[in-house]
């Protein structure tokens, strides 16, 4: 039988229950990263007395407000702190049983995001997969990814990489407590999208990391999206003190500056400016994906795969992009990402569709560049070294604004979840009756490969194969689901003069 109130290494915790499902919320896993510790590696949490309530989320960690994602998406009004390092639990039952275990990372570019999502609710999976969900927030923007080394020494070596060292920190106290919970800490799947399986991408490649998952599933992202050099993160570091006031080594105006005027100094630099890892050295020794290549995961599965229209979500963010001419496009394309290669240019107007607008031609080499090379790459190195690899490609097209987002970035989000129902969705997906189906294939495959390693069952409608050197497969979810052989082959011999 199952029991609200749950005991963890820190302390008592009591949660409540819906729709069948038990659920603690605002879990701290670390101690607040403030004062002394802001811009440090976490500490262990201190253990409290009596009973904890676990009922309702925790703050979000400090971020940027994003009006737009915030209509398009139904983001919440949550506090926000620089004391916001919680995490969420859904269970069947804390009973005893040993059940899978699904980490969420959420994905934001490292910017904006959090645990307490309304679509990334677990109360499905825990109901009809019968696994242990945990969804966490951590540090980003300034908060964690800030490259703080080569200007405050040492002791702060690690700040350019906080983030992803505060899911290592979630990941430890899951492991050490979710047997509670009704969890099995020795069967964990950490799953992301975007920055989200950015971070899955370089946890595959981290030994402070190994032995705390058994799968991982990366949507939309790899080990390569948003990694940065030292120089280049560097050179924002220098602009954002010079902006916040803070001279190189004055640590008390470093630790004693209000988070949110750290915050809007960053902001104020405008857009276009990138968080995210760094290869520093330290706590990333080298490229996330070059280390798979050399087996640092050889002994994980992974699910990986993409949106067929992954780029066109930023039209919305960057609206010029629907207004430039072709070759106007295509030389900005060339300034920002460097020279593209006539067989590329070659293959997408050979295969664009004629019915739809030029500018969507011609973002599928930013999809490329950016979500599609990243996941061969992942996909290439952990088949090279024996390991069972899935690969998948969304194709729903969203009729929202107008169809001109067609299977964008995010779209997968409340399918993969079976959250359809909630808050701001049918703004951003439609009501197409064929929803219903391809959320039902895409949890069941997500469970399947939890429980398994195999994402194959019942729930789709053919055999979905293992990607392999020699057989590259993709299972493309649609109205009418299928397997398709190789579909990237001929985009990835038009980029081999580049990439």
């Amino acid at each position: 039988m199952g029991t609200v109130i749950v005991e963890t290494k820190y302390g008592r915790l009591r949660g409540g229950t819906n729709e069948g499902v038990f659920y603690w919320k605002g879990i701290p896993y670390a101690k607040a990263p403030v004062g002394e510790r802001r811009f440090l590696p976490l500490e262990p949490p201190d253990a409290w007395d009596g009973v904890r309530e676990a009922t309702s989320f925790g703050p979000v960690v400090m971020q940027p407000s994003d009006s737009m994602f915030s209509q398009l998406l139904g983001r919440m009004n949550e506090p926000m702190s620089e004391d916001g390092l919680y995490l969420n639990i859904w269970s069947p039952a804390a009973d005893g049983k040993k059940r899978p275990v699904l980490f969420w990372i959420h994905g934001g570019a490292f910017l904006f995001g959090s645990g307490s999502f309304p679509w990334h609710d677990g109360t499905a999976f825990a109901k009809h997969g019968d696994v242990v969900v945990v969804t966490i927030n951590y540090r980003m923007s300034v908060f964690g990814f800030l490259y703080l080394g080569d200007a405050f020494g040492e002791t702060y070596a690690q700040a350019g990489n906080l983030g992803i060292l505060d899911q290592v920190a979630a990941l430890r106290w899951v492991k050490e407590n979710i047997e509670a919970f009704g969890g099995d800490p020795d069967n964990i799947t950490i799953f992301g999208e975007s920055a989200g399986a950015a971070s899955v991408g370089v946890l595959l490649s981290l030994p402070e990391a190994s032995g705390l998952f058994r799968r991982a599933i990366l949507q939309s992202g790899s080990g390569s999206l948003l990694l940065r050099s030292p120089e280049t993160a560097m050179a924002l570091t220098e602009r954002i003190l010079e902006r916040a006031g803070i001279r190189p080594g004055d640590r008390d105006r470093l630790l004693s500056i209000p988070a949110a005027e750290l915050l809007q100094a960053a902001m104020s630099l405008g857009p276009g400016i990138t968080y995210g890892p760094v290869v520093d050295g330290h706590v990333l020794r080298r490229h996330p994906i070059e280390a798979l290549h050399d087996g640092a995961a050889s002994d994980i599965p992974i699910l990986i795969g993409v949106t067929k229209d992954e780029y066109n979500l930023f039209s919305l963010t960057d609206p010029s992009l629907t207004r430039l001419e072709e070759k106007e496009l295509l030389d900005r394309m060339n300034r920002e990402v460097g020279p593209i290669p006539e067989e590329a240019v070659r293959y997408y107007a050979e295969t664009a569709d004629r019915s739809a607008p030029a500018w969507q031609t011609w973002l599928r080499i930013m999809t490329y560049l950016v979500f599609v090379d990243g996941m061969l790459r992942t996909a290439d190195a952990q088949a090279a070294q024996g390991a069972n690899v899935y690969m998948y490609r969304f194709d729903y097209e969203t009729p929202a604004f107008g169809g001109q987002l067609k299977a964008c970035h995010t779209l997968e989000l409340p399918f993969v979840f079976h959250n359809l129902h909630q808050p701001g969705v049918e703004n951003f997906v439609g009501n197409r009756p064929e929803r219903e189906a391809i959320a039902s294939e895409m949890h069941g495959a997500w469970l399947s490969f939890a429980r398994t390693g195999n994402p194959n069952g019942a729930h789709l409608p053919e055999k979905w194969p293992v990607y392999t050197k020699e057989h590259k497969p993709v299972f493309v979810f649609s109205a009418a689901s299928h397997v398709e052989d190789d579909p990237f082959g001929r985009e990835r011999e038009a980029w081999q003069g580049r990439l």
